[in-house]
């Protein structure tokens, strides 16, 4: 397979050079479009929605004909790897993730074993497959997934967003007990990427949420070392092609020297990093992802100008960094704040390349 016709994308991943710095917005499908509403409410539930390939295809094409993104993402959700291990899951309306049967008891824990993506999670990779074939090489498709961690975090707590004391416990007085978990997490990943890969995912991203929670040491050992046992498992060639890897950890700008060594191709940051200084730390290794504050989205088109070209001037000149939110897009942003983002972002890059 040849690159997509707009490549800028995975060329700014690879630290190639690019006409423009590429666009593409963390949760862009999602609550903020009115299509994606009426398809969500067509699916009847959420689940329902990720699992059907047609209705997954149709959410995830939808910014991309309204905005000028330089990428797609497959719609999916962080958890269905701990979905398809058998923990129940459930999304309550306005309360988000909820397990039926969260990992309490040793026995569940040396239970627990990773799916195989093309048998519990197929309709992901025939979204991927079906999402692939109508971008019809127009724009890359990226796949991702929850980190070990991350997901680990859930499956104790049952629910997230929470302030993570039973993980914690876990970490502090059973360390063996989350070892196993974020292991069979960690192989569960890297095979439902390496699947997404190939059925057409042509980047793929880690999304650690929660990894930013643990202090410098449990981070290094409970979050990082299973991201970095996940990259080096990712397949990085397909058709001849290289297959850029980019780490995302919230709360992570104090660990930024330490993602950059694992072996990804870019580090993702959220708003709290300047992205100059990221670059002066770690710009000679990897691409930057990232990093305007989400907020700014719901200000006014003048505002969101200036502050995509606040992010822009702190890059600086040169190839290598993909221009997206800190965090995912609020549901509250009204659509024509992202078309101004998007167009900001395309005209004023262009004097850095």
């Amino acid at each position: 397979m040849s690159r997509p016709k707009n490549d800028s994308f995975l060329r700014a991943l690879l630290r190639e050079p690019t006409p423009h710095t590429p666009i593409w917005i963390m949760r862009q499908a999602g609550r903020y479009l009115a299509e994606y509403n009426q398809t969500r409410a067509r699916a009847g539930d959420f689940m329902s929605l990720c699992r059907s390939p047609d209705l997954a295809t149709e959410v995830t094409l939808q910014p991309l004909a309204r905005f000028p993104l330089d990428a797609a993402i497959l719609f999916s959700d962080i958890l269905t790897i701990p979905d398809a291990m058998g923990l129940g899951l459930s999304f309550a309306e306005g309360e988000g993730p909820r397990f039926e049967r969260p990992l309490r008891d040793e026995w569940e824990i040396n239970d627990l074993t990773a799916p195989d993506p093309w048998d519990h999670l197929r309709y992901v990779m025939d979204a991927c497959a079906q999402i692939r074939k109508a971008l019809d090489n127009s724009v890359p498709l990226i796949g991702f997934s929850g980190s070990p961690f991350t997901l680990a975090c859930y499956m104790i707590e049952g629910k997230g967003g929470t302030d993570f004391e039973r993980v914690k416990q876990m970490l502090y007085a059973r360390p063996d007990l989350l070892h196993k978990i974020l292991d069979v997490n960690a192989r569960a990943v890297s095979a439902y990427l390496n699947a997404q890969i190939e059925s057409g995912a042509q980047a793929v991203m880690v999304f650690d949420t929660w990894g930013g929670a643990l202090s410098e040491a449990a981070y290094a050992e409970f979050s990082l070392a299973y991201i970095e046992q996940v990259v080096s498992q990712v397949t990085r060639t397909r058709d001849g092609e290289r297959i850029p890897v980019i780490v995302f950890t919230k709360g992570g700008g104090v660990w930024l020297e330490k993602i950059a060594a694992i072996g990804c191709d870019a580090v993702g940051l959220d708003w709290t990093v300047d992205i100059g200084s990221a670059r002066a730390r770690i710009g000679k290794k990897v691409a930057l992802q990232g990093n305007l504050d989400p907020a700014i989205l719901l200000s006014s088109p003048e505002v969101i100008r200036r502050e995509a070209a606040k992010v822009l001037a702190s890059y600086g000149s040169g190839s290598g960094h993909v221009f997206n939110l800190g965090h995912g897009v609020s549901r509250f942003t009204p659509p024509e704040n992202v078309a101004a983002l998007v167009d900001a972002v395309h005209e004023l890059s262009r004097e850095y390349h």
